[in-house]
């Protein structure tokens, strides 16, 4: 009897032990770096899991730093990414690459594309799931307007490359920002629709990133 007892007592300590929280990483630039304070697209996506719940299967990072181009990510992807052990990378990257241009220091598209893949390849050979995501805007004129449209639409079209060839799950968050402009941007302003100043998000923005993020995450 005291041998069945016992027996009972160890199959409820192992029904009871916690669940593994699913560790997610979000991999970026000065984006992604402020997305992770109050109100930051981060911060919303832990408040939106918390308000479903489930916050308690997920445990979210930040690993932004402003000025960040592809190459940047690469050099510190064990030290800042694959030291959490993820399960989930969320890729976030390319403004920069293309935004710095105009200072001599921008990455060129066929190296957007080496770096992109290089990091995939290490990222998922450590057992996390990738999920990319396209460049959102530099500048919010409609139709194509802005200055480093042409360019940024290339490397965005570079990103779900690589997405679709890797078998990756895609944000394409330059596409559901090239949307909500058209449709909330009467105006035709370069800037406050959903950044601050053309290319760092504010609260609107920060909110569809989130929801666009979210998605993805719980589905």
């Amino acid at each position: 009897m005291k041998y069945i007892l016992f027996t009972f007592s160890v199959i409820c300590l192992l029904s009871m032990k916690p669940m593994k929280k699913k560790r997610i990483v979000f991999f970026g630039d000065s984006i992604t770096q402020m997305g992770a304070q109050k109100n930051g697209y981060i911060d919303l996506i832990q408040t939106s899991l918390d308000k479903k719940g489930i916050a308690e299967n997920f445990e979210l990072f930040g690993a932004g730093i402003g000025g960040n181009k592809i190459y940047d990510l690469y050099l510190r992807l064990e030290d800042d990414v694959l030291s959490k052990k993820p399960d989930v990378v969320f890729i976030y990257v390319g403004i920069n690459d293309v935004w710095h241009k105009t200072t001599g220091t921008g990455t060129d598209i066929d190296r957007y594309e080496k770096f992109y893949n290089a990091l995939i390849t290490k990222i998922e050979a450590a057992g996390a799931t990738v999920v990319v995501c396209t460049p959102t805007v530099i500048g919010e004129k409609k139709d194509n307007a802005n200055a480093q449209d042409k360019d940024l639409n290339a490397y965005a079209e570079i990103a779900k490359k690589v997405a679709a060839a890797r078998n990756c799950q895609l944000v394409d968050l330059h596409k559901i920002f090239a949307n909500y402009i058209n449709q909330n941007n009467p105006q035709n302003l370069d800037k406050g629709v959903l950044t601050t100043d053309g290319v760092h998000l504010n609260d609107k923005g920060n909110r569809v990133v989130a929801d666009a993020m979210l998605e993805e995450i719980i589905k």
